[in-house]
């Protein structure tokens, strides 16, 4: 068995990208932290008996990774977004409607925790849209998806790690791919939040947000802009009843102050309202994805605890 110092310096390179597997594979930041505690355990009880002749620490530890994360998902439901689960609402003055208890939602995952190379060479594998989709497939097309298309494995190691064959896998990749193709939303156009057209948008988007002037807001929603909130079930689709559900908010509640983060590779705000006596608290964490020209969805996370998950203060 490995020292401390050996376990550390062996497995503390994948900590990062082992985090970022196990959010893809299970939509939660809160779940993927806890199990990747898990993973750790696993791999320190199991040091003893790795033998780097057979496989090298890191494909020792996806596979450690995966099976945990394959055995966590027995037991649980795919995590959603309303617009996984029903068509949009079309009367955005009735507000948001329909909490459901029973739904697990997906969750944003900081940047600050995801693998760096993922945010550089394949951001699109850990964009909120793409990992909503996966949550479609069953959990071993799951794995075999993300370990062939965003980590680029190859068909033979995956089957190794999945203990299964070459053709099986393939025949999984194919139905996975399939199925993506059905529920994922195209994003080709989508512009990265280091982009100054995508920084000078958010701006103007904060500062509208801010003084609730809807019109200007709207002016910056593309025609087919989609608003959801978990955990409502209703979400709104189209500019004109974005910007109509965005102008019963800022008359039903308000004065909003906007911080910037990051969440899944994507520009993300932290909202805190005033509750009328001036100090503003934590109220949700909106997801942006931004195109060509203008806002294409807000995911608006109404979950406060998310902020101390993104080491954001309770109160701005």
């Amino acid at each position: 068995m490995w020292t401390d110092e050996e376990f550390e310096r062996i497995t503390g390179p994948y900590r990062r990208e082992l985090m970022t597997h196990c959010y893809r594979m299970l939509g939660s930041v809160h779940d993927a932290e806890d199990l990747l505690q898990e993973v750790m355990l696993r791999a320190w009880r199991a040091s003893g008996d790795y033998d780097e002749r057979r496989a090298s620490p890191r494909t020792w530890l996806y596979r450690i990774a995966t099976n945990a994360c394959l055995t966590a998902l027995e037991q649980r439901g795919r995590r959603a977004l309303p617009s996984g689960l029903t068509g949009p609402s079309d009367d955005p003055h009735a507000g948001p409607q329909r909490r459901l208890p029973e739904v697990t939602w997906l969750e944003p995952v900081p940047d600050a925790l995801v693998d760096p190379a993922a945010l550089v060479v394949s951001r699109g594998g850990v964009r909120l849209a793409f990992v909503a989709a996966l949550q479609h497939l069953p959990p071993r097309q799951r794995a075999v998806l993300i370990l062939r298309e965003v980590l680029a494995w190859r068909a033979s190691e995956v089957a190794g790690l999945l203990e299964t064959s070459v053709a099986a896998v393939n025949s999984a990749l194919q139905r996975a791919r399939d199925q993506l193709a059905r529920v994922a939303p195209a994003e080709d156009d989508m512009i990265e939040p280091d982009d100054p057209a995508c920084r000078d948008l958010l701006d103007r988007y904060v500062a509208a947000f801010e003084k609730a002037d809807v019109e200007a807001l709207e002016r910056l929603l593309r025609e087919d802009a989609v608003l959801e909130m978990p955990p409502f079930l209703s979400w709104f689709a189209g500019r004109e009843t974005f910007g109509d559900f965005i102008r019963w908010v800022c008359a039903a509640r308000g004065p909003w102050r906007m911080v910037r983060t990051r969440a899944n590779g994507q520009p993300a705000l932290a909202a805190y309202v005033d509750g009328g006596d001036g100090v503003f608290r934590a109220h949700s964490l909106q997801v942006l994805t931004i195109a060509g020209d203008g806002v294409a969805r807000n995911v608006v996370f109404g979950d406060p605890g998310l902020f101390a998950v993104f080491s954001l203060p309770p109160t701005a």
